[in-house]
Formats: structure tokens, C-alpha cells, sequence
């Protein structure tokens, strides 16, 4: 990637680019999205068509996604990287820690959140912004039985987000579970861990398009909950 050096030197870093154009930005000339593309009865069903699509184009872990969360009163932003583990035909799910995480206190004080996908195999990218519940414990249970036993373990081990003194620390707390559940082949979810659902009221789907004219399309609730209304965006 190279960098192009300003007059101005007081920035580190200045409209980075790929090595062929220098100080230009790569174009997108994958593909185009028209409205005829799109499924018009749900957004879940056209996410469901673009995720298959990804997973047979070569994009490397489609289901990683930004899950972005705001305390409130403050309004301050929380963002992190973390893994789409299931769709369903309410909305996308994911598994964290809902006991100690930063994740856990903003949704304590305000359900809105958003997830971003981006593939760049494809130049495709797909914003989610909706209401979070949390998935009982029978239904967290399913997926917890199909991590690793050191996830399994880890989650139960993990004060996510709590400062600590030193890897041992965890080291210890780790062993501790490990000998807590030895000899035991089912080990129950953590009432602190488990799946939370996020329930779109919009949806966008965008594909990349050259000179940054991108096409976008967004899905929103109609007022009345019933059905979604669909509008192409100005890029």
C-alpha cells in the first residue's frame, strides 16, 4: 500500500492507496444491484441469498460481522468484531458474555444496535440496525454443546471486559472450571452467556460501484410492523 506524502507532513497517515494509482483509492468493478435483484418480501431472505453467494465466492468467514452498541445517557459507541452464528426468520444472532462485557452494559440501557458485514472478495457490504433480546438458555444451550471444550471452558473462566492483574489470573480461574466440571461430558451454559438476537428495522444492501457511485438499497420497517418498504439510496 503506498502512501502519499502532503505538504502538510503533521499527518501520519494521508489517503492511503493501493501501490498501482498511488494517492487514488482502489474503484469497484465487481458488479451492480437493481431492485429486480432483490427479494421485496423480506431482507432476511435477500441476506440469506447474499451470504451463499459470499460463502461460494471465496469470502474468508462471511458470518464476522461489527457489532456496534451505545450507552446511553451518554450516547458513547462501543464497536467490536464478532462472529454471525445464526439467522433465523427473526433476525441475526450472535454469543457473547451478558453478564460482565461492555457489549452487555450498553444493551442494559438502550436495545438498539447495529452489525456490519463487509466482503471485499465480492465489493458487498450489508448494515443491520434493530432491537436486541436475549435467546433463553435452552435455546444458548443448543449452540454452547457445539464449541470446543476449551470455549465451553473459557466461558464460564471469562470476566469479559474486567480488567486483570496478569495472564495468571485467568490462567487460574480457567484451571478452576476445568476442575469444576471434570469427569463431566455435558457442561451447562453460564446464566451470564449466551445468544442475543438482533431484530432488523433496517436493513441496507450495498454493492460497490466505480467513482464511489454506489448502489444501495434499503429496507425499512413500515410503520404499521407489517412488511418492509424497499428504496434505492444516493451513494
Amino acid at each position: 500500500m503506498a502512501l502519499y506524502t502532503p505538504q502538510n507532513n503533521n499527518k501520519l497517515i494521508f489517503a492511503p492507496a493501493n501501490d498501482k494509482t498511488y494517492s487514488q483509492a482502489d474503484q469497484y468493478t465487481k458488479g451492480s444491484l437493481s431492485l429486480s435483484q432483490l427479494d421485496p418480501s423480506s431482507p432476511l431472505t435477500q441476506f440469506h441469498t447474499w451470504f451463499k453467494h459470499a460463502q461460494t465466492s471465496g469470502v474468508r468467514q462471511p458470518e464476522t460481522t461489527c457489532f456496534s452498541t451505545a450507552s446511553l445517557p451518554s450516547g458513547r459507541v462501543s464497536s467490536r468484531i464478532v462472529y454471525m452464528k445464526e439467522l433465523d426468520p427473526t433476525g441475526f444472532i450472535i454469543y457473547s458474555n451478558w453478564g460482565t462485557s461492555k457489549k452487555s452494559k450498553d444493551v442494559e440501557t438502550n436495545k438498539w444496535a447495529s452489525l456490519t458485514f463487509w466482503w471485499p472478495e465480492v465489493e458487498r457490504q450489508v448494515r443491520v440496525e434493530g432491537i436486541v433480546e436475549r435467546l433463553s438458555g435452552q435455546e444458548s444451550q443448543i449452540y454452547y454443546d457445539t464449541r470446543i471444550m476449551g470455549s465451553r471452558i473459557g466461558a464460564w473462566a471469562s470476566q469479559q471486559s474486567q480488567v486483570l492483574a496478569g495472564r495468571e489470573e485467568l490462567d487460574a480461574r480457567v484451571k478452576d472450571v476445568v476442575a469444576r466440571f471434570e469427569g463431566e461430558e455435558k457442561i451447562p451454559v453460564p446464566e451470564f452467556w449466551g445468544g442475543l438476537r438482533i431484530k432488523p428495522e433496517m436493513v441496507e444492501f450495498w454493492q460497490g460501484r466505480e467513482s464511489r457511485l454506489h448502489d444501495r438499497f434499503q429496507y425499512s420497517k413500515k410503520e404499521d410492523g407489517e412488511g418492509w418498504k424497499l428504496e434505492r439510496l444516493s451513494p
